[in-house]
């Protein structure tokens, strides 16, 4: 069943042995820099050592890794929450029984084999760049409420995210919630959890400072293609 706040949580997405070793790559690679927010390097509102995984090499196969565990998380999601897809686009596809094109509803998104969800999500869908970043214990963290769709010279991109999603790699330490303001919830992490949520400024959230302990995550988007994609314009 879907839940009020559409925040969703799906345990054990990636293995736990797999989390830690990516955390034990991360902390050999020497590609960690200071993570940036969409504003740029400000320390007061994100206290982070970050890896985007597109941009540093040896990284491909984390990249494939996590995309195949949120992928799976995203199947369920949008069988729950079809309109993700439906409500910005009209979908159709072909009655079995009669031949023509048939719009999609809710039901008829939830009742989509996985072959043909999967086909969807690749229609609609695309994701995004993935950050593996640490949060040092007692110092780091993202403390300034944000969401995660804002204005940017970058093509629109950041506009164009629909949902957020976090892996949590571990969860040795206290506190380190991703607490989100107006549902007034915390998500505590626990090791190989995958976290997803609307990307807008109704989930306006911030990642709370770790206590005792390192905090690490891998985090990105689920964006809508671009209309030169869905549409074939220029």
């Amino acid at each position: 069943m879907p839940s009020a706040d559409f925040i969703e949580m799906s345990d054990n997405a990636v293995d736990a042995a797999l989390c830690r070793a990516w955390i034990e790559r991360f902390e050999a690679s020497g590609q960690a820099q200071r993570g940036l927010t969409g504003s740029g390097l400000d320390l007061t509102m994100k206290d982070s050592w970050d890896i985007q995984l597109d941009q540093a090499s040896g990284w491909s196969d984390v990249a494939l890794g996590l995309n195949q565990a949120v992928l799976a998380g995203f199947k369920q999601y949008l069988r729950r929450y079809a309109y993700v897809a439906l409500a910005p686009l009209q979908l159709k596809m072909q009655d079995p029984a009669t031949g023509q094109q048939v719009l999609l509803d809710a039901g008829g998104v939830a009742a989509l084999s996985d072959v043909l969800l999967t086909g969807l999500i690749a229609k609609v869908f695309r994701f995004g760049s993935i950050n593996i970043q640490k949060y040092v214990a007692d110092q780091g963290g993202y403390p300034y409420w944000h969401c995660e769709q804002y204005p940017k010279r970058d093509q629109g991109e950041a506009l164009h995210r629909a949902l957020l999603w976090t892996v949590y790699l571990n969860d040795e330490f206290d506190a380190g919630e991703t607490e989100f303001l107006y549902q007034q919830v915390k998500v505590k992490p626990t090791t190989g959890s995958l976290l997803i949520a609307p990307a807008a400024f109704t989930h306006t959230h911030r990642g709370n400072r770790p206590v005792g302990g390192n905090k690490y995550i891998a985090t990105s988007w689920i964006l809508y293609q671009r209309a030169e994609t869905l549409f074939g314009v220029a």
